[in-house]
């Protein structure tokens, strides 16, 4: 078990999109430019007209990073009202890194919006390289997988999450999302992945604003999941 991180030392703010001040952006889009070159604003501005809550870490009173996401009920293909997470962007800003911040930011997002307890849950996120796809990656269920086509069902659903981040454009073969033909910007991150690990990102095109979308179940996913068609 991994040892749970202290971080006494921060504050934080969690807050719905829809109630954000000027203050709350500025420190946003601080965090996004020092996480991101060339970052485009614009994205910020969409992931918060379709996510629900917005988290800030604070150290000393400076901005140490952020993150959007919401757990909501939705209907996906042949699975009515199921729980899903919809991972949103999180910057850490670099001297803040590697202390279980990433985590602590995301958690408040997802689990911000009250849901009813369920059987299942569908954990889902859009990946700019590797290093972020890690974690994720070592689920049984997840979706891309090294080395597997999605079936049929897989892609419905995952075309269906691409509807709910409000994406560009989806190919379910490959699972990249699209992107408007603007860069989203490029991680400032040291990624530290085998040159297998960016066999999924082949088709990811940063300088179009793409990104990898990824889904994956709890321990409990729906029968007949990896099903070949």
């Amino acid at each position: 078990m991994t040892a749970r991180r202290d971080l006494s030392d921060f504050e934080f703010r969690l807050l719905p999109t829809a109630d954000i001040t000027a203050g709350d952006y500025a420190v946003v889009c601080e965090l996004f430019r020092a996480s991101y070159r060339q970052a485009d604003l614009a994205y910020i501005e969409k992931s918060l007209s379709r996510l629900g809550y917005l988290a800030i870490a604070y150290h000393d009173g400076r901005p140490a990073g952020f993150a959007l996401g919401e757990t909501r009920v939705m209907d996906l293909p042949r699975l009515p009202r199921q729980v899903v997470s919809l991972a949103g962007i999180c910057c850490v800003g670099l001297e803040f890194r590697r202390r279980g911040l990433f985590g602590a930011l995301e958690g408040r997002v997802l689990s911000a919006a009250p849901v009813p307890r369920a059987e299942r849950q569908l954990s889902c996120g859009r990946m700019a390289h590797p290093a972020s796809f890690k974690v994720m990656g070592r689920s049984p269920s997840v979706v891309p997988r090294w080395g597997m086509r999605p079936t049929r069902w897989q892609k419905e659903v995952g075309t269906a999450i691409a509807e709910a981040y409000g994406v560009h454009g989806f190919d379910p073969e490959t699972f990249v999302c699209i992107g408007s033909g603007t860069p989203i910007g490029y991680p400032i991150i040291d990624i530290e992945a085998e040159a297998w690990e960016w066999e999924l990102f082949k088709p990811v095109n940063r300088d179009r604003g793409d990104s990898l979308l990824s889904i994956s179940w709890g321990a409990n996913p729906p029968p007949g999941w990896d099903a070949v068609d």
